[in-house]
């Protein structure tokens, strides 16, 4: 018997029974849109971190207070970097090019009838170029200003339309935790990052920030939450690492472990990416198993088929049909449907991708990859599950067929 026989018996016999087919095909078509889908958001995720780990700004390097195993087992940061830290920095290791110290804290910002209890940053002039920020209106303060602590306050784009949504708020004051600010710029919007929207932080000079908001809570000077440093160059980076670390375990007369950390993009990334990483596995494993159901119902079915066409079967067998020929017959019905219900997945997982990417700021895509794995695995599947059912058809006894 000729395939092109064969294959057409078997698409008669599938439009037959559109209903069956249809509900057949529904467990690999939510299966192959899962796997796509949940792919693609993973990566997507991924993509995201990078992104916004490249927006931090070039060859930069973090200098946190306190080390990896102190942070994660106690909920205070430790009060190890000190502006003095950061001159040092700045003054001593030949592989850097700027620094920028950094004091966070959270109050409530006031400004007339309004209030929000928002993220208030300390920094330096050089905190734009390190962290490739730029001003929208108005302007930075300079570093006379920080030398003379003088209250003044740039705005996030968000915090500044919150505060001043129908005016200008360039000259506009504001109080925070009772000391009044002018307001002279307002950022370049950047985005959130890791969950913390940055268009909603207030920026002011980092002695105002210590002096007249925070005060003194280090005996070794102004305490930072942490230090910007931006490398000369791409190559710089891990000899700028190295650097800081002796210069500040001198510093800090340090003999055991580092009471400090210094963290790269990459460090930082490489984390981000294992964690993302495994979930996009763990997601794809999770949308594996709906196929995994969707190629045991093609069986199911198929065995149900098998049992209700044994007079077919034997009919077929008595004018000559060798054994060869309902085998495959009953493969090529079981790989169409997971076949066609691949490529229906396919569209759906593709679609809600798509959606995704226009309704989230997510970059979800779908991998061709992806979709070439899951369309030849839901094709694997319906021929792995189909092959009992077809060899239970092909050992039929005509005699005993024809009978029942």
């Amino acid at each position: 018997m000729k395939l092109s026989d064969t294959l057409k018996m078997a698409t008669t016999t599938l439009m037959g029974n559109k209903m069956r087919s249809s509900l057949t095909m529904l467990g690999i078509i939510i299966g192959n849109a899962s796997v796509i889908a949940m792919i693609g958001i993973g990566q997507g995720a991924q993509r995201l971190a990078s992104e916004q780990f490249e927006s931090l700004g070039a060859n930069v390097l973090f200098v946190v207070p306190g080390s990896r195993e102190s942070r994660r087992t106690s909920f205070d940061i430790p009060n190890t970097l000190v502006l003095a830290d950061a001159e040092a920095i700045a003054e001593q290791v030949p592989t850097v090019n700027e620094v920028s110290a950094q004091i966070n804290n959270r109050f409530l910002v006031t400004a007339g009838n309004r209030n929000n209890n928002a993220s208030v940053m300390g920094v330096t002039p050089e905190f734009l170029s390190v962290r490739s920020f730029n001003v929208e209106d108005g302007r930075f303060f300079d570093q006379s200003e920080v030398n003379r602590n003088v209250r003044v306050a740039v705005l996030g784009p968000d915090i500044a339309t919150q505060f001043f949504p129908n005016q200008n708020p360039l000259g506009q004051t504001i109080r925070v935790k009772n000391v009044n600010f002018e307001v002279i710029g307002v950022m370049e919007g950047k985005g959130s990052f890791l969950g913390t929207n940055q268009d909603e932080i207030i920026y002011v000079p980092l002695t105002t920030m210590a002096n007249q908001l925070v005060g003194r809570t280090s005996q070794y000077g102004t305490e930072l939450s942490f230090i910007n440093v931006s490398a000369r160059d791409d190559q710089s980076i891990e000899a700028a690492r190295f650097q800081i670390e002796n210069l500040l375990r001198l510093r800090h007369k340090i003999v055991g472990e580092d009471d400090f950390r210094v963290e790269t993009q990459k460090d930082v990334l490489n984390i981000v990416g294992t964690v993302t990483g495994g979930l996009t596995v763990m997601l794809g494993a999770i949308a594996g198993i709906s196929l995994l159901v969707g190629g045991i119902g093609v069986m199911n079915i198929m065995l149900v088929s098998v049992t209700e066409r044994t007079q077919e079967i034997g009919l077929r067998k008595a004018i000559g049909a060798s054994e060869e020929n309902i085998l495959l017959q009953f493969l090529i019905e079981a790989t169409i449907i997971s076949a066609l219900g691949g490529v229906i997945g396919t569209v759906i997982g593709v679609g809600g991708l798509t959606l995704v990417g226009l309704l989230t700021a997510l970059p979800a895509t779908a991998s061709p990859v992806a979709v070439v794995i899951a369309v030849g695995v839901s094709g694997g599947i319906g021929l792995f599950f189909g092959v009992i059912p077809a060899q239970r058809a092909a050992k039929l006894d005509p005699i005993v067929a024809l009978r029942s």
